[in-house]
This record gives C-alpha cells, structure tokens and sequence, in this order.
C-alpha cells in the first residue's frame, strides 16, 4: 500500500473546502450536493470519502476555517491602539463584504441543525466559539477603559452577535423597505453608542444662586 503523504493529504483537504465553500455560498447548504462538490472539485465521489467521511465533516472543518479567520480579525484589531474604533471599522469592511456573501446560507444551516443533530452541534460550537472572542476582546476593551467597564462582556457579545445575526435575516427576508447597506451603518451607530464608555471627570453643573427671602429683602429696603 502506498503511503500516504501527510502534507499532500492535508493540501487537498484544503483545496476540497474551498470548493465546497464555493458551492454552499452560490447554491446554499441544502442546494450544494456532494456530487456537485465533487464534480467542482474535479473528482469522484469515492476520492473524496478519502478527505471527508460526509457533508457534515465539511462543514465542521470550514467551521474550524471560519473561526480561525475570526481569531486572526481580533488579533489585529487588538493590536490597534483604540479598540472600539477598529471594531467599529470592522463593521465597514463587513458591509463592503457582505455583497459577496449568501446571507440566506447561515439561516439554511439552522434550519438544517433543528433536524440534524451533527449540523445542529457545529452550530452551537461555532456561536460559544464567536461569543467568547468578542467576550474577550470586549474585556480588553475594558481594561484599556475603551469599551464601557459597567457591561457584563458575556452578555454583551452575545447581545452584538444577535443584533448582527438579526440584520442579516432581514436582508435574507427579501424586504425591499429594507436598506440593508443603511441597515448595517445604523447597526454601527448603535454599537458605537452601546459600548462607549460613559463620559467621566465633567464639571459639575453650578449650583443656583440662593434667593433672599421677601422678608427679609423688605426690611433692608425700609432701613434704607
């Protein structure tokens, strides 16, 4: 038996999940069959049994890819110097990508994962994944006293997460009174106003100057 080249192997394995990437962002997940997996990728269906056991292992794998390319996202915009502004630059680089994503694809795959317990795992994997990455930059948001100290960072990654998860299925929903560029710069002001620290160290307001009593003002105008 031949030996397997483990450096080969693992460069198919990354050349079938660019295809299959491909075929899930043009047809969606139920549209995207493994045979049109394989005839894209130029091979048969039992060669590729030899890199994936099944559908499901793709989509586990190109999980791990997607998160993998979040991790790398947050790593940069910590290293900026404010990060709360590179967050919300994020955001413009995710209203210029958007256009080239499937935004009806991630809402196919829960549908998919109410049926199928492995999709149905993977989703769950993939949300904790994303919630503890935007938890743990927000906490060094707050620690740089960039992002408002008095957010539970838990909870408010997974409130972001939701907000962006609901803009998209009302793109995916096909509403034309919905701008979803517009939708997305409004999301931006939102997040902006939601995670900025609270103003600190203003003067407070002067106090009004006290009144004379009537009285007593009288009196002193008599003597006078």
């Amino acid at each position: 038996m031949r030996k397997r080249d483990p450096v080969k192997h693992e460069e198919k394995r990354g050349q079938i999940l660019e295809v299959a990437e491909r075929c899930f962002l043009r047809d969606g997940f139920r549209g995207a069959s493994i045979s049109d997996i394989c005839a894209e990728a130029q091979m048969s269906p039992g060669h590729l049994y030899h890199y994936f056991k099944s559908k499901e292992a793709i989509v586990r794998d190109l999980t791990e890819v997607h998160l993998q390319r979040v991790a790398s996202r947050f790593e940069e915009m910590t290293a900026k110097t404010n990060v709360l502004e590179a967050f919300l630059s994020e955001i413009d680089v995710w209203r210029k990508q958007r256009t080239k994503r499937n935004p009806a694809l991630i809402h196919e795959v829960v549908a998919e994962a109410s049926r199928n317990p492995a999709i149905a795992e993977i989703l769950q994997r993939r949300t904790q994944a994303l919630r503890d990455m935007l938890a743990g930059f927000l906490r060094e948001g707050q620690q740089r006293e960039q992002i408002d100290r008095q957010l539970d960072p838990d909870l408010a990654a997974a409130v972001v997460l939701s907000l962006v998860d609901f803009i998209d299925g009302l793109a995916t929903k096909g509403d034309e009174k919905f701008n979803s560029v517009e939708g997305i710069g409004l999301l931006k002001t939102l997040f902006a106003r939601f995670l900025t620290p609270p103003a600190v160290g203003l003067a407070e307001p002067a106090a009004p100057t006290p009144r004379r009593p009537r009285a007593r003002r009288a009196i002193l105008e008599t003597a006078t």
